[in-house]
């Protein structure tokens, strides 16, 4: 289905929304969850023996990019990483002695940060250590997020050595006075070469990312930077939205916002983007990303199966994520914990023997009933009535009639159709999928204002 973009309906539906990489978002989180409550949880998460997803947080960077938005440290000073590492596999020796070892890691991701600034020595480290605590099943999906311009071949020979199979690697631009005005000097010439070694070791997802709203970003700028990519091929492309929000990430200062494009032409530039992968036969799976038809993204949403959490859109619904490291998310059947965000919170409870845990939010049946449906429409572009009745035993029509009835306005405007007992997403509401999903928000009905990023 290819996904209609519709200047005026963009303008009207263009609102502050959760993007719902979880439902509650995490703006629900509350210090009241403690530390205990997440050992409770993951005592009882034992009892499903569901498989395990594993996230590691890495922060270190060598060098800031001022569009960035990430919980960083940066530092050219290698070593600093050491103590941090071993407060990780701290973390990991409190974990596992609450996780029933037979449970499978089935998902793993590095994130950050840069988890390349390890060198090889401590990457295979890393994943030595990782394994002496815990199982992984024999098709694991195992991934990192490298910074190109300082991936070494050694490193990325000993990345594939221990055991990584997908990777990911942020672009942004590849326009020079783009990459100067942020920070971040990168040509094509190296991205070729990379892509080349990456696939000489057989990686078998290769993702890169771009952004879009820079300074100095033009509608033919990026279009030249789309078609680069596009030559290089990767499987998942992932297209995000510049936020300007210097007064939360002062790394930002740096960029003068009379440098950025007018919300009209960022506008016209997410519509170019969105026709220029299309067109090279992407598919739009929804919100950021696009992916190869034959990539197991697109397939699981063909088969109604996708699913999202804090890493973003997944294959792996009803896999329990573990967060580990500072600021890292976990995600159990019912209830969500986050770690401390500052190295020096983190440290201090590693240090004094405690998981680094510091607030959550525990779900309620309505929680859970909600977070299907939106998910759903996030994910999958529709809801069966019958599904959401056959999981939680209710009646769709009253449960939802409040949300049923203010979804006309926009099957009225062509987003959606409600039709046979099931929501569907037409082409032109694919863009638009956090309003739809926004309906069914109960948390958002008593908010008088919405602190998220635009929905377009």
């Amino acid at each position: 289905m290819r996904t209609i973009f519709d200047r005026d309906l963009v303008k009207k539906y263009d609102r502050p929304g959760p993007r719902y990489t979880s439902y509650p978002p995490a703006t629900e989180f509350t210090e009241k969850v403690t530390v205990e409550d997440y050992k409770r949880k993951l005592l009882e998460s034992n009892s499903r023996r569901t498989p395990l997803s594993l996230y590691f947080h890495i922060p270190f960077c060598e060098s800031g990019c001022y569009y960035c938005g990430c919980n960083i440290i940066i530092s050219r000073r290698k070593g600093i990483e050491r103590p941090y590492l071993e407060r990780v596999y701290k973390e990991m020796d409190m974990l596992s002695e609450l996780i029933d070892r037979s449970r499978k890691v089935i998902q793993l991701h590095w994130g950050g940060g840069t988890p390349n600034y390890l060198d090889s020595e401590e990457i295979r480290e890393f994943m030595e250590e990782i394994r002496k605590r815990f199982e992984f099943g024999e098709d694991a999906e195992i991934s990192i997020e490298i910074d190109p311009r300082y991936a070494t071949d050694e490193q990325l020979r000993t990345i594939k050595e221990v055991g990584f199979n997908r990777i990911s690697m942020g672009l942004q631009d590849l326009d020079e006075r783009v990459q100067k005005a942020v920070n971040r000097i990168q040509p094509y010439s190296l991205m070729v070469d990379i892509m080349g070694k990456l696939r000489d070791l057989g990686f078998e997802s290769i993702n890169i990312d771009l952004i879009y709203g820079l300074p100095y970003q033009t509608v033919d700028s990026l279009r030249r930077t789309v078609e680069k990519v596009i030559e290089l091929s990767p499987d998942r492309v992932a297209v995000y939205s510049f936020a300007y929000v210097p007064w939360v990430k002062p790394i930002q200062k740096h960029i003068d916002p009379k440098t950025l494009p007018t919300p009209e032409e960022k506008l016209s530039i997410l519509e170019m983007v969105v026709e220029e992968f299309q067109r090279a036969g992407y598919v739009y799976i929804g919100m950021d990303h696009f992916a190869k038809p034959q990539d197991e993204l697109a397939v699981a949403q063909r088969n109604g199966e996708l699913w999202r959490n804090f890493q973003g859109y997944t294959t792996k619904k009803g896999v329990e994520l573990i967060g580990i490291g500072a600021t890292s998310i976990g995600m159990l059947y019912d209830s969500y914990f986050q770690n401390y965000k500052t190295l020096r919170e983190y440290n201090d409870a590693i240090d004094g023997g405690k998981l680094a845990t510091f607030r959550g939010v525990i779900l309620t049946e309505d929680d859970m009933i909600r977070r299907e449906v939106i998910m759903d429409i996030m994910c999958n572009l529709g809801v069966s009535f019958e599904k959401i009745e056959r999981m939680f035993g209710i009646s769709f029509e009253d449960y939802f009639g409040e949300e049923l009835e203010n979804l006309k306005e926009l099957e009225e405007d062509g987003l959606i159709e409600v039709k046979d007992r099931r929501i569907r997403i037409l082409p032109v509401g694919r863009l638009l999928i956090r309003n739809v999903a926004m309906v069914f928000d109960a948390y958002l009905k008593n908010k008088k204002e919405l602190k998220f990023s635009r929905t377009i």
